[in-house]
């Protein structure tokens, strides 16, 4: 059995069902990203899993325990929000401790729990400061450490990151991964950032409209997506989708359906070296990589990712080669083709 299991969980909000029957499995110790685009769920299934949000239909069930209907109290779950949601004017120690001394633990574990937690997240330092005299960083890895303390069966992450810039989101991406692995602990987070779903994730749950559209490990989803839209939701930048009767070239599609094309299976050669005939719209040179934008002859534009730098610019005619070995098919209706 599952360690934690979704049944056929539902939530309705007057005549609005926005979630419409989701069954998940998670195993213990697992990393699970929930992702997709703004309003399609994702936050009201994390809601509705830690107790926050009243599940209207189907069960969940933790560790053999129906939990459906109990309190938030109860589920040994620990969740940490978006907003950090400290106490400004407690100190780091008190913060991180007060659910252990609201429930009267003794002093000396809560300083235990409290001083590996601080040892853990680099906290060690800063805890009689309070949260205005942290960093947007150190706000959210308090908000963590106050989830460590209580040892919960399962953390939830809601868009823990989305507060902080660029620089801090990929430093506490990292410290939430390294913190996952050292602790063993069975994680559930959400994001709209499939970056952080790529590189967090065991596996990713991608949902649109309240269901679940595919559940995977990051690089199946890439390779094998279910249907065009988590073809064009997971990989950055998205897949190239083009009509099927554009790129004759593709066998094995529908005549009415459509390829895709990750970006690096496009390439460039200069014009008069054959492909099919294009010109360059914009090229985005970010070192380690080169992103070139080239729209196609009486076409599409497509985007092209190579890992060397280049002297083309905008303007400039080229020839396009797709790699058919690696061309992703769908049917009218957006699902995947698979190869016989």
């Amino acid at each position: 059995m599952a360690y934690l299991q979704l049944q056929g969980v539902e939530k309705t909000f007057g005549d609005l069902r926005v979630i419409k029957g989701v069954e998940l499995k998670i195993e213990k110790g697992e990393f699970v990203v929930f992702v997709g685009p703004s309003g399609c769920g994702k936050s009201t299934l994390l809601r509705m899993i830690a107790g926050l949000t009243e599940i209207d239909g189907g069960s969940l069930v933790l560790d053999g325990r129906d939990i459906t209907k109990l309190p938030s109290s109860k589920r040994d779950l620990a969740m940490v929000f978006q907003s950090y949601a400290l106490y400004p004017h407690m100190s780091v120690f008190d913060n991180m401790s007060f659910a252990l001394r609201l429930a009267n633990v003794d002093k000396a574990v809560i300083q235990q729990k409290v001083g590996r937690a601080a040892e853990i997240l680099n906290l060690t330092a800063y805890l009689q400061r309070t949260p205005k005299e942290l960093s947007g960083g150190q706000r959210q890895r308090v908000a963590i450490g106050r989830a460590i303390v209580r040892a919960p069966k399962v953390f939830l992450f809601d868009e823990p990151l989305s507060n902080l810039d660029a620089a801090l989101r990929g430093q506490t991406r990292i410290e939430i991964h390294n913190l996952h692995r050292s602790l063993g602990a069975t994680s559930i987070y959400v994001t709209h950032d499939q970056v952080e779903a790529m590189t967090l994730a065991d596996r990713i749950v991608v949902l649109r409209d309240g269901q679940i559209e595919q559940v995977g490990t990051p690089l199946e989803l890439y390779d094998h997506p279910a249907n065009q839209f988590v073809a064009q939701f997971i990989g950055s930048p998205q897949m190239n989708v083009v009509a099927a009767r554009q790129l004759p070239q593709v066998p094995g599609v529908p005549v009415d359906g459509f390829i895709g094309l990750r970006p690096e299976a496009v390439s460039l050669q200069p014009a008069g070296q054959g492909g099919l005939p294009g010109t360059i719209d914009l090229v985005e040179s970010l070192g380690a990589e080169t992103l070139v934008y080239v729209t196609l002859d009486g076409g599409p534009q497509v985007i092209a990712r190579q890992a060397t730098r280049t002297a083309l610019r905008s303007g400039h005619k080229v020839g396009v080669f797709i790699d058919a070995a690696n061309a992703h098919r769908f049917d009218a209706q957006g699902r995947a083709v698979r190869s016989a």
